[in-house]
């Protein structure tokens, strides 16, 4: 099948490899001239386990190419996905859909026969009519316009391609139906795991999803604060709630809250489009609220840990800078607002992280003194007064204790993820800080 994608993120990127490499032949498009060079000199742009070898083996089979014209990519497609970025509108949390809707117009403007659009990005509901309302202004081609949201998880985004739990079809046209059956049915081999709807549920089910995934983290978070407070352990109680199969154990793990670009975006347009109908999601609101104070929890435990005699001047240490493992992708990571509030404490701070330590510290902005970025996570903790663990890759899980005690300032470990054995490091000597414990 002949399919195009407009948008090289994480989304359009991986859906147009792993749709190449089940035998469809893709046209990926991006109005980023030096990504798209990038790409075609085999670049990959983002960090994903297995996406570079996989556009890597495509493009060399010729069934994946790259361009800068979206009308190039209109006139190749039967089907055609818009995954263009949505990023929250800072005057109200809203979605900003200006990229989604301009690429619209220029697919419509570049269609030369019937074709199915797909609106792969994260959307407000009732975007599909609004775009079917908008292309048609602009092209006398027969056209259907789809939702299908994506439910990708990054740092297993390739994989969750290919073996999805479920595929959400937004769309009450038999021909649309029927042509995106068959796209998908290489993926869906074992057991049908499509489901058919209309457009609107199918774009409110993927903030939903979101928005409860974010609610239960916030949930734990809390729950973890409170058994801080009254002296329990959340590890224990957390077992305990994710063995009730009413419940699970799945997003329940305490820890700094949760960033990335979809659970931070999606619970805040939600909450927007609830606005706009008069309802209040107090739910949602909460968890929202909930996680913007958990980011800074690690922040306040060290202040504690510290005393009068305050964290000015204190050199700490960050493990981890990602907003999870498995990936580069910084946006809304804990760790910005926590380098930030230190910086603002007067710390000086030592960072590392496998993967994401540039682009954090671009997003960090302009040069700071007081901060430096190491390639080896012991030479980032060598003189530390504390370390903080922050993001909870896996070298991280059993690091020489030994040696940290040998080259920090202080043994002092503050960690946010309860990946560490609490009794283990207390007992070669290290204060232990974790969450909830």
């Amino acid at each position: 099948m002949k399919v195009s994608i407009i948008g090289t993120g994480y989304v359009g990127l991986v859906a147009a490899a792993v749709f190449a490499d089940y035998g469809n032949d893709v046209v990926c498009a991006d109005i980023d001239a030096a990504k798209i060079e990038g790409l075609r000199r085999g670049e990959i742009p983002i960090y994903e386990p297995g996406l570079s070898d996989l556009v890597l083996h495509n493009v060399d089979a010729g069934r994946l190419r790259f361009t800068t014209s979206n009308a190039e990519a209109a006139a190749h497609g039967d089907v055609i996905f818009l995954a263009v970025g949505t990023p929250t509108r800072a005057a109200d949390g809203a979605a900003d859909l200006t990229y989604l809707l301009q690429a619209a117009v220029a697919v419509a403007k570049g269609l030369t026969r019937p074709a199915v659009i797909v609106d792969k990005s994260t959307v407000p509901v009732g975007t599909a009519e609004r775009i079917t309302r908008l292309m048609a202004e602009h092209t006398q081609q027969p056209f259907i316009v789809v939702s299908n949201p994506e439910f990708l998880k990054e740092g297993a985004a390739v994989d969750d391609f290919m073996r999805p739990d479920r595929v959400i079809i937004g769309t009450t046209d038999a021909r649309a139906r029927e042509l995106m059956r068959r796209l998908y049915q290489p993926f869906c081999r074992t057991s049908d795991r499509m489901i058919f709807m209309d457009a609107r549920s199918a774009e409110l089910t993927k903030y939903a999803c979101n928005a409860y995934l974010a609610a239960r983290i916030s949930f734990i978070n809390d729950i973890a604060n409170l058994a801080d407070a009254v002296g329990a352990d959340v590890e224990l109680v957390r077992q305990g709630m994710g063995s009730d199969p009413r419940i699970g154990n799945k997003f329940l793990f305490p820890g700094v809250g949760y960033g990335g670009s979809c659970f931070p975006k999606d619970t805040r347009a939600l909450i927007d489009t609830a606005r706009e109908h008069g309802l209040s999601l107090g739910i949602v609101t909460s968890a929202e609220r909930i996680n913007e104070a958990q980011k800074l929890v690690l922040v306040r435990k060290v202040r504690r840990h510290f005393g009068e005699a305050g964290i000015g001047g204190k050199t700490l240490t960050l493990w981890g800078l990602a907003f999870k493992p498995n990936t580069d992708d910084v946006r809304e990571a804990p760790a910005l607002r926590i380098v930030q509030t230190l910086l603002a404490d007067g710390c000086k701070l030592r960072l590392h992280d496998p993967v994401a330590g540039p682009n954090f510290m671009a997003q960090l902005g302009e040069t700071h003194g007081a901060v430096t970025l190491h390639d080896d996570p012991y030479d980032a903790a060598a003189g530390a007064h504390a370390l903080l663990l922050v993001t909870e890759w896996r070298e991280f899980r059993s690091p020489d204790f030994e040696r940290l005690k040998a080259i920090m300032a202080a043994p002092a470990l503050f960690d946010g993820r309860n990946q560490w054995d609490r009794g283990h490091v207390n007992s070669l000597g290290f204060s232990y800080a974790g969450i909830g414990r």
